[in-house]
């Protein structure tokens, strides 16, 4: 007997929604059945490139016409929150795209409709499923370079990120909001949850509103220290390798790295080996991102995996409420010029 196929229904057809259904293509066992955003032409262009049958204007008329296992929401940050209490409303499962949203009681509400109309919220935050993160993280655990103890996570480049994203230029939370939460989803998947942050902000670009330079200090609950080194900023980098994400790890019995075209060097006191981890190529990725593309499929196939009853996800709302927390922190930080405190409680919906 063939396992029911899922059907969805995706909301934004945007910069980003080309590449996040055609990652679904990748996947058996769901399929895309209607597309929806207000401007219709957008839908409608998407919808013919990717074979998708049905095209809306109106999020209501998609829920009340289609029968949906679940909705794919792909939109700007403001919209997440009404679009998720929408769906959840209608008893559908829902995918949200990062960020959660623009504050941590804007998140924190997302989750609670969630749970109150009992349907899984997921976030869309697929850095952490990159093949050379996956793969650094099985070190770590395997314990190769035995207890971490310090480490570095950076992500600088000179790309023009406004480019394909003009809209960030108007944000007032950019680089943080748009790039640290990949940054501190991938830090927290590494190395565990934080107990304290300090982050210091800069603006460097001419006519943005927000900040394209960061750089935090994490203390781990295991009493690591994690640096985290951010920037949109424009500025030529000689070992810019765009959008490749940097590790540098320091443990009791050596070091591993992550560095460019997706080499691992692990170092101990037998020697220094290295190995090369690049991610799976796609037709409709762009090489220019296809180590961020590749990994979108990974993280959908998570999604699917528990929305079929055969496994669990990692980046749920509740889990994703971690993330924003550190984000948030992060402004906070920036804005005191202080430390700030995280709560050791793991009731982070409270």
């Amino acid at each position: 007997m063939n396992a029911k196929v899922l059907r969805f229904g995706a909301v934004g057809a945007g910069f980003w929604a080309r590449f996040q259904l055609a990652a679904w293509k990748e996947l058996q066992g769901v399929e895309c059945v209607a597309l929806c955003d207000r401007f219709s032409e957008k839908a409608e262009s998407l919808a013919h490139h990717l074979s998708i049958q049905r095209v809306y204007s109106d999020v209501d008329l998609l829920l009340r016409q289609e029968q949906l296992d679940f909705v794919d929401v792909i939109t700007e940050v403001d919209s997440h929150a009404p679009l998720v209490r929408k769906a959840a409303s209608y008893g559908l499962p829902v995918i949200c795209q990062k960020p959660m949203a623009s504050s941590l009681n804007v998140a924190k509400q997302m989750v609670r409709n969630c749970s109150e109309a009992a349907v899984p919220l997921f976030i869309h935050e697929n850095w952490r499923w990159q093949t050379p993160i996956r793969r650094l993280k099985e070190l770590l655990v395997l314990g190769k370079v035995g207890t971490p103890i310090r480490a570095r996570v950076q992500f600088v480049t000179g790309f023009d990120f406004l480019k394909n994203q003009p809209g960030l230029a108007s944000v007032e939370q950019l680089l943080l909001a748009d790039l640290g939460v990949h940054i501190l989803d991938t830090t927290r998947f590494l190395f565990g949850e934080a107990d304290s942050l300090y982050c210091q902000t800069q603006r460097v670009h001419r006519g943005i509103r927000g900040e394209d330079m960061g750089t935090l200090v994490l203390k781990t609950t295991a009493g690591m220290t994690v640096i985290c080194q951010l920037a949109y900023s424009g500025i030529p980098v000689e070992h810019d390798h765009f959008p490749q994400t940097f590790v540098f790890v320091e443990g009791e019995r050596g070091s591993v790295e992550l560095c460019a075209d997706y080499w691992i060097r692990l170092t101990t006191e037998e020697g220094t080996l290295a190995r090369r981890y690049p991610p799976p190529r796609y037709a409709w990725a762009d090489p220019a991102y296809e180590v961020v593309h590749a990994s979108m499929v990974l993280c959908n196939e998570s999604f699917l995996r528990e929305l079929q009853g055969q496994g669990t996800a990692e980046t749920t709302g509740e889990d994703q409420l971690r993330t924003a927390r550190l984000v948030f922190a992060a402004y906070e930080s920036a804005a005191r010029g202080e430390v700030v405190r995280l709560p050791t409680s793991s009731g982070v919906c409270s």
